[in-house]
């Protein structure tokens, strides 16, 4: 079973290798770590892997000076599990996300997890950024790709993120991405819900099948 800690420590030098220590003095493994530091306090949220004495370990970490607070809290992937990143202009997002959010609303009422980010961008290098940086965001499983006019350094973006296990679909627009992508469609709200289809374990529609198909 997924574990993850929030803890409340004092924003001291030290306090993260502290904490960091006494875990490794259990041998357990750290999976995912975020840290985010308000009003003078560091929030730490950790994944652990669920291997070894963990009560023995909240115990420990809670007489540490630095510790303010510490409880067990469920795991981002137990709570939005699964993530769909659309990415390209206004209007083609919100139309793709209509379709991504009503199907995944569907696949969440069986009992999956599966969550729907957007961001609107406009221009070549943003847009390329933005492509890159799916593969380094947790839990992102596919990615939509919605504009008119998409190619050059987006297109090898996008070829960077397939290589790091991310499906990309793409709007049918100009361009070079849509010979990239895994599977173009011409219709946004239909390709925000065959995005979510390709990622659900509830669903038996498989991106692999449709490989460079246009719809």
């Amino acid at each position: 079973m997924e574990k993850a800690i929030w803890i409340e420590l004092k924003d001291v030098v030290g306090a993260l290798k502290d904490v960091s220590c006494v875990i490794a003095d259990h041998g357990i493994n750290i999976k995912y770590i975020e840290e985010i530091i308000v009003g003078g306090l560091v929030h730490l949220y950790l994944e652990v892997e669920n291997e070894g004495n963990l009560e023995k370990l909240f115990e420990d970490l809670g007489r540490l000076d630095v510790v303010l607070s510490i409880v067990w809290i469920p795991t981002f992937h137990q709570i939005y599990g699964k993530r769909v990143i659309v990415i390209g202009g206004g209007a083609q997002v919100a139309e793709v996300a209509n379709g991504a959010i009503s199907e995944a609303d569907r696949h969440n009422i069986r009992g999956e997890r599966i969550s729907v980010d957007t961001i609107p961008l406009i221009g070549e290098k943003d847009i390329a950024n933005a492509v890159r940086a799916v593969a380094r965001l947790p839990r992102a499983a596919i990615v939509i790709l919605a504009g008119s006019l998409m190619g050059g350094e987006i297109t090898q973006a996008v070829k960077e993120v397939q290589g790091s296990g991310i499906k990309v679909v793409s709007l049918s627009m100009a361009g070079s991405v849509p010979d990239a992508a895994d599977l173009v469609v011409s219709d946004p709200i239909q390709a925000g819900v065959m995005a979510v289809m390709a990622i659900a374990d509830t669903a038996k529609f498989k991106i692999e099948n449709q490989k460079k198909k246009r719809y």
